[in-house]
């Protein structure tokens, strides 16, 4: 289901066309919001697969910083690639009082064994990298929605939790009675529940690292 077919499936089981309101707040722009709620809702309650993203970047020898791509949200590993073999090696994630307790001095150096999270841009290393590592960063983060790019992992593969989803933020804008609001509840838990089996089941059966959800496949 592309974003065309999405905005006219809301407008047909809402039997609205949800008309201009007061503030310019037009159709397009309502749909849009139910669309981008319903997406952050799912993505933050189920980690599919269409979430996860690896960037590369580069360590400056003396700086124990280390810059997070835009877009990341969280993180599922990060390695440093020995510039000499080619080894991946990951690192233990670990508060920042943890590295600073380890590593009191900045000027002790070494390939970096730790990571934590600084501040929302920014990871600190322990210890301070003595020389130009690559490191690699698989990572969650929020794809370009449906509204902007047309299509999404979502509407092609599991449009009903995304139509359900944008119907419940619709049913709440229009103030809907409470069994037209249960029915869309019914609907969008039995979706997720299945895009939950897949996700945080099937494609977790044989996850080695801790941090990731995983459910009984039944």
């Amino acid at each position: 289901m592309n974003y065309t077919e999405l905005t006219a499936a809301i407008k047909g089981y809402a039997e609205n066309e949800f008309p201009e309101t007061v503030g310019s707040f037009t159709s397009a722009s309502q749909i849009a919001t139910f669309v981008q709620e319903a997406e952050q809702r799912i993505y933050n309650s189920i980690q599919i697969l269409a979430l996860r993203k690896n960037s590369t970047g580069i360590t400056t020898g003396g700086n124990q910083y280390l810059s997070a791509p835009v877009d990341w949200l969280s993180t599922f590993s990060l390695a440093v690639i020995d510039p000499v073999t080619g080894e991946y090696e990951y690192l233990l994630d670990k508060d920042v009082n943890f590295i600073r307790q380890a590593y009191p001095y900045p000027t002790t150096s070494g390939k970096p064994l730790y990571y934590g999270l600084w501040d929302e841009n920014t990871f600190i290393l322990g210890p301070t990298p003595d020389a130009n590592y690559t490191m690699e960063l698989h990572y969650f983060y929020y794809p370009e929605s449906i509204v902007t790019a047309g299509t999404s992992w979502l509407g092609d593969n599991f449009d009903s939790v995304l139509l359900y989803g944008a119907l419940l933020e619709a049913a709440a804008f229009m103030k809907s009675e409470p069994d037209t609001i249960a029915n869309y509840t019914a609907r969008y838990n039995e979706a997720m529940s299945v895009l939950k089996q897949l996700s945080e089941g099937k494609n977790r059966s044989d996850a080695y690292r801790n941090g990731q959800i995983r459910v009984p496949i039944r």
